[in-house]
Parts: structure tokens; C-alpha cells; sequence
């Protein structure tokens, strides 16, 4: 695995950033004092510059002004308030390159991923501008003469926006933009390690807001702490959370949430797993394979954690990925020969080797990878080798989900052993099946088979497309963004009986007076 030794300096990452920046209309960002946050880049690991914060109360201010934008909003044509999301996915096109250098800058992103994940808010705002015309509602048959039995939507109110480190700005994307044109508003709190996308992504939408002449408070972006951001979770003006991140944050949440009788969204761990039988093209499955597994630097809420394989090829797969990982890339992710960058903190990195401890001290072998790289080229950075761990059942470590590049291979016999396997795990965000055999790819999709909320058959377990509802199960939380029918996530249903006749009969027969 060829290390690439150059790496772009602190301050030409600094520089890079503030130009990203200013293209993108981002300015009087810098600041200090109790609130700021640090624009840390985890290429070299220093510090860029710092952010001005929000405190608590600037927090219940933004959800204030969001709740007095709301009735103007919730009263302008669906179509119309498309048009605001149409404008944004313009804005985003051009100006998907600077967006991009700070997903790289901020988050370690190689450049096609970067750009991918910028691809990705461009196609949701499509999606959603179409969805903008096709809200729709039902008819219902009633059971009573001269009445007419509907099923309508209506926007919500101000939705709170929790977005993670790993996507900084596509996940942002998901929901705002649905959530716009469902007709409610946002407050957005983006990941502490993730400022500059957000400052970039926040002002693109002032820009479009001032274009269309949407009111001004449709959106507010929200630069804060847990501490800080605790309005947002515990206020009662804010109907809906979507919040990405952990599953401890999500055991954080959802009951504060819950107390108040608010909604979530939660799209939390995902402890991913790969079928990969002996019909298999195996060719094709380690393709899949390592992009799933190495992709991001392990750091994706989909990335391929486990890996099941029947024991009759399992020593041929383990070498053939072990193969590939050995000559992926590692290194400054501005580089285009990058495939692998870094973790993002030192923290991703010591969860990294105490999950590699436990691996092996439960029998485990890890066959490749899991050392460090470029340490005395950046020493607060952190890149690492992609590691590959043959296991001798499914301990507690491999049960848990460990946000770096670690991919654990247990074997099996038969199929349902392997549904069984891969079932049982706490999370249930994304599964696949690597296989040729109709039956097995039918089983596995069959509700008797992966128990995700994604379950794909020849592809890998990364890589989404929006226009399907991203979400799972279990721990993963049960919410779901972006296409298909989540916009009834961000609208409230009502039930509407409309009597068109001069009679007055009950529902059920029953007869009063």
C-alpha cells in the first residue's frame, strides 16, 4: 500500500477554504469568544481558523424567527416554494467544485467523493422540485350517502436539522430541501467538525431565498455545541427533529424528543454486512466489496463492516480484497491517485485500534491492514490502512459499530445461517448478497431475509441513489430521508369527512335522537 507523502499544508488548506468561501458568499464567519468553534482539517490535523458560534439563546432565537416565517411559507403554493429549491440546486451546480474542496477540507473526502456527495444535494433538490407538483392526497369511499371521505397534507412547522460529520452537506440536503417544499422551515445544526460546509451550504440558500423572494426566515443555520443546540432537541415549536449521527446521540434524543410529544427522524448506526455465496461473480464482489468497506476511509453510515461468506470460498475472497486493499492509495485526498484519506480525529482512530484489541483478543486474526500511516508526515492526522479480520463467531466487538475502515469475515455453511448471521446485530441500516442464484437473491429481499431498511443484491452496501427512501431499522432508528414517500415524514395528515348532501347520517348506523 504505497503511502503518497505530500500533503497540502494547514495554511494552503486555510486559504483553500476561505476561498471556497467567498465564491460560495460566506463571509464574517471568523470569530472568538465561548461559542467559537474550531475549522479543523483532518488532512493535516491543525486548525484552520475559528467560527463565530451561536449560543443557547441565539439557538431559541432562530427557531423563533423559523416559526414566524412558517404561516407565509405553509400559505405559498407548494409549486412555488419548489421554485426556491429550484434555485438552490442551481446555485449548488455552479458552485459544486468549491463546495466540494471544503466536504475534502473539512471531512477528508478524495475529490470524486467530494463531488459526488455535492452531486447528491444538486439531484435531491431535482427530486424535490418535482415533488413540489405531486403532493398528493386520497379520495376514500364513504360509507355514508352524499359524503365525501379525504385523506390531505399539510406542512408541519419549523424542522430541526441534526447532521453528522461524514456527509456534511448531503444529508442537510435531504431534508431541507423536502422539508422546504412540504412547506415547513429549518434550523440547521451541523456537525462541530463540519462548520465551513455549513457556512457555504447556508449561504447558497440565502442567496436563493433573496432570488425568489421566499420570506427570509425559511432557514437558519445554528453553529453550536450539544450544550447550545438543546433548544432545538427540547423545544416544543419544533415538531419534527431529523437528526444523523450515532446511536448514543439517537438514545440521547429521541426521548427528549418523545417527552414533548415531538417527531424524530433518525438515521443512526449502521453495522453493515455482505453475503457472498459460492455462486458468486467473484470478480464483481470484491469490486464491491472494498469500495463498501475502504470507501471514505470506513467513515460512511453504510460502509461494509462484516463480511459472510461460505467457507468454500472464504480463504480466496479474504485474499483477493486483501489483494486490492494492499495497493489502495492512502494519503492527502487533493491528491487524484488518493483512494483512501484519513480518519477524521484522533478519537476515530483510538476506536479503531481498541476494536482491533478486542478483535484478536476474541480469537481474531487481522489478515491485512490496521496500521497507521503518514504519522511523521502530519502527526495530528490520522490515515490508516484498511483492515481485514477473520473471526471465529460474532462477538460483541463485530456486533458493534466501529466508524473506521475495520471489515470482520465470518463463514458459514448454509444460507439461512448466513440470514441468521447477518441478522443478528442491533443495527439494520444497509445489507447485500453477492450471488447468481435467483433463489438466494429472492430470499434475502423476502421478509424472511435482511432485515434492513436497504437490502441490495450484486452491489455493494455504500452508495445510495436518492430517489429511493434511505433509512433502517432497529438501532438504526426507523426514520427515513430523501426519495420515494419520506416527504410524509416532514407533513402532518389530516382526515377530512365532507357531507355534500342535507341528511345527517352517523357513521356505524348509530341513530341519536
Amino acid at each position: 500500500m504505497p503511502d503518497i507523502p505530500a500533503l497540502t499544508t494547514t495554511d494552503e488548506l486555510a486559504e483553500r477554504a476561505r476561498k471556497a468561501l467567498s465564491a460560495c458568499g460566506a463571509s464574517d464567519y471568523e470569530g472568538s469568544g465561548p461559542h467559537s468553534l474550531p475549522a479543523r482539517s483532518p488532512i493535516t490535523g491543525g486548525t484552520l481558523f475559528t467560527v463565530a458560534g451561536a449560543s443557547r439563546d441565539r439557538v431559541r432565537d432562530a427557531i423563533t424567527e423559523a416559526g414566524e416565517a412558517f404561516p407565509a411559507w405553509r400559505d405559498t403554493p407548494a409549486p412555488v416554494r419548489g421554485a426556491l429549491v429550484k434555485r438552490l440546486g442551481e446555485l449548488l451546480a455552479e458552485h459544486k467544485q468549491d463546495l466540494a474542496d471544503l466536504v475534502t477540507v473539512e471531512a477528508g473526502k478524495i475529490g470524486s467523493e467530494a463531488l459526488g456527495e455535492v452531486q447528491e444535494m444538486i439531484d435531491i433538490c431535482d427530486l424535490a422540485v418535482g415533488m413540489s407538483r405531486q403532493l398528493e392526497g386520497r379520495t376514500l369511499a364513504s360509507e355514508r350517502p352524499g359524503h365525501k371521505l379525504l385523506e390531505t397534507w399539510h406542512p408541519l412547522g419549523v424542522v430541526g436539522v441534526i447532521s453528522a460529520f461524514n456527509f456534511p452537506v448531503a444529508v442537510w440536503a435531504w431534508n431541507t430541501a423536502v422539508a422546504l417544499v412540504c412547506g415547513d422551515t429549518v434550523v440547521w445544526k451541523p456537525s462541530e467538525l463540519t462548520p465551513l460546509t455549513a457556512l457555504a451550504s447556508a449561504a447558497l440558500l440565502d442567496r436563493a431565498v433573496a432570488d425568489t423572494g421566499a420570506p427570509e426566515g425559511v432557514h437558519r443555520l445554528v453553529l453550536a455545541g450539544p450544550a447550545d443546540a438543546a433548544p432545538l432537541v427540547d423545544s416544543p415549536d419544533v415538531p419534527l427533529v431529523s437528526a444523523t449521527g450515532s446511536e448514543r446521540m439517537g438514545r440521547e434524543i429521541a426521548p427528549r424528543v418523545a417527552a414533548r410529544f415531538g417527531r424524530t427522524i433518525l438515521e443512526l448506526g449502521g453495522n453493515n454486512a455482505a453475503i457472498v455465496t459460492p455462486s458468486a461473480d467473484l470478480e464483481l464482489a470484491v469490486r464491491g466489496i472494498v469500495f463498501s468497506a475502504a470507501g471514505t476511509a470506513g467513515q460512511r453510515c453504510t460502509t461494509l463492516r462484516r463480511l459472510i461468506v461460505h467457507e468454500d470460498i472464504a480463504d480466496d475472497v479474504v485474499t483477493r480484497v486483501a489483494g486490492v486493499f494492499a495497493n489502495l492509495d492512502i494519503g492527502d485526498p487533493f491528491s487524484p491517485d488518493t483512494l483512501v484519506g484519513p480518519l477524521v480525529d484522533e478519537r476515530a482512530h483510538a476506536a479503531m485500534g481498541t476494536a482491533l484489541e478486542r478483535a484478536v483478543a476474541d480469537g481474531g486474526e487481522v489478515v491485512a491492514g490496521g496500521g497507521r500511516r503518514l504519522a511523521d508526515a502530519a502527526a495530528d492526522a490520522y490515515y490508516v490502512e484498511p483492515a481485514i479480520v477473520r473471526m471465529p463467531a460474532q462477538t460483541e466487538v463485530v456486533k458493534q459499530e466501529t466508524f473506521a475502515p475495520i471489515l470482520y469475515v465470518l463463514t458459514y455453511r448454509t444460507f439461512d445461517e448466513a440470514v441468521a448471521l447477518h441478522n443478528d446485530v442491533p443495527q439494520g441500516l444497509s445489507s447485500s448478497v453477492f450471488t447468481t442464484d435467483q433463489r438466494e437473491a429472492e430470499r434475502f429481499t423476502a421478509s424472511s431475509g435482511s432485515d434492513c431498511g436497504i437490502a441490495n443484491v450484486n452491489i455493494g452496501t455504500s452508495g445510495a441513489e436518492i430517489g429511493g427512501a434511505f433509512g433502517g431499522e432497529k438501532t438504526t432508528g426507523g426514520g427515513r430521508e430523501s426519495g420515494s414517500d419520506a416527504w410524509r415524514g416532514y407533513m402532518r395528515r389530516a382526515t377530512n369527512t365532507v357531507n355534500y348532501s342535507t341528511e345527517l347520517p352517523l357513521a356505524q348506523g348509530v341513530n341519536f335522537g
